[in-house]
């Protein structure tokens, strides 16, 4: 309860200043009715109300309602010379309302108009013809104008603060919303490059064993049989693998995921292309080294993507080559075909390019470095370089 009414008053600072004006003309002005010499009320009550009502607007408009302050005060000085006015009392609020919510040029400012005022007051109101009585009314009122100046300078910087924290938290959250979105389009872009791979590479197996049975069925009834357990096998598979990728999509914990393939997992996909129909060969030079998961990831890709490409791009008598070569600060990959292999995809492409700019893109995300284009004499070639420390 405490707690939401403390935060309605956050909220509504006009009304809170509004009713407490409204309570101060109530009690001041009421109090500045007794007065003793004849014609000073008509003047007092009207005085009362242009010092009082103005501190409804001390934090909205604090410059507006200090002048009007100002004004009356030079008024009551001229019209009601004997007399102080309880309602005085909205001078050193206004000094203190000017140090907190006003510009710094109307806080210095305000400082001086009430030092000023508190003389004109004490020779007008308390001087007493002495010096001595002057000299000490001035000094209380001064000092009473450099507290409230100086609570206000308080004020002003806890709010100054209160702000800075506002914004800094503010800016935090937008940073992590970025963030959030980064991560979120760089899983997306991740997933959608696995996805392209997985499902280019098993459909053109499947389509090359598809058009492989059609023909050998004709002659070899065992021959169709084969192709199309390749068919079987391949589309279940690529389901696992699919299976396993979607599955980073769902929420929970303990859920258990196969292993990512690898550099070892190279062979395999030789041998499963080879199966397809294409002749492909695989050459390793030099001794297997360590290699981070995420490198040995992007060799895989890079090697299954360059034989989707030639798998969907080579002549009928298409061969390729694939060519790992461990060397002491990196590991090259190349990829080589003697047909029209993936140039066709360049002269053919569709303008988007997914498979390539991933084959790149991948290289990169590691450290690497990845060529691609046509090869002299025919066929079409991919070279890749990973190095085996993180990317600097």
């Amino acid at each position: 309860m405490l707690e939401r009414a403390a935060g309605w008053l956050r909220d509504h600072p006009f009304g809170v200043d509004a009713v407490l004006a409204g309570v101060a003309v109530l009690v001041l002005v009421s109090a500045s009715t007794d007065i003793n010499y004849p014609g000073s009320t008509l003047a007092a009550i009207p005085l009362s109300l242009a010092l009082l009502v103005p501190l409804a607007w001390r934090r909205r408009r604090p410059v507006r309602a200090a002048a009007v302050v100002i004004v009356a005060s030079l008024l009551e000085l001229v019209l009601v010379p004997s007399y102080f006015l309880p309602a005085n009392i909205a001078a050193p609020v206004m000094v203190y309302a000017l140090a907190a919510y006003a510009p710094r040029w109307a806080s210095r400012a305000g400082l001086v108009v009430g030092l000023v005022g508190a003389v004109l007051a004490s020779a007008v109101y308390f001087g007493e013809g002495t010096w001595f009585g002057f000299v000490f009314a001035a000094g209380v009122i001064g000092v009473l104008v450099v507290a409230c100046w100086a609570l206000g300078d308080l004020r002003r910087a806890r709010l100054q603060q209160v702000a800075g924290l506002e914004e800094r938290a503010r800016l935090l959250e937008l940073e992590r919303e970025q963030e959030m979105r980064l991560a979120a389009s760089t899983e997306r872009a991740r997933i959608a490059r696995e996805m392209h791979d997985v499902v280019a590479h098993s459909l053109s197996v499947v389509i090359a064993q598809a058009d492989g049975g059609r023909y050998a069925g004709q002659t070899d009834p065992a021959a169709a049989t084969g192709a199309l357990d390749a068919i079987s096998a391949t589309g279940r598979q690529a389901l696992t693998d699919m299976r396993k990728l979607l599955g980073v999509l769902r929420e929970g914990d303990g859920e258990e995921y196969a292993p990512q393939p690898d550099v070892a997992a190279i062979d395999q996909l030789v041998a499963d292309v080879r199966a397809s129909g294409l002749a492909v060969d695989l050459v390793v030079e030099g001794d297997p080294r360590p290699l981070p998961a995420g490198a040995q990831l992007a060799a895989y890709r890079i090697v299954q993507e360059s034989l989707t490409n030639v798998l969907k791009h080579a002549g009928p008598a298409g061969r390729a080559w694939v060519r790992l070569h461990w060397r002491p600060d990196a590991l090259e990959l190349a990829v080589l075909d003697d047909g029209r292999g993936a140039s066709a995809a360049i002269v053919e492409s569709d303008g988007q390019g997914q498979g390539l700019l991933g084959m790149r893109e991948r290289a990169a995300l590691h450290g690497g470095r990845l060529i691609a284009g046509p090869r002299t004499g025919g066929g079409f070639g991919v070279h890749a370089s990973l190095p085996y420390g993180p990317p600097r």
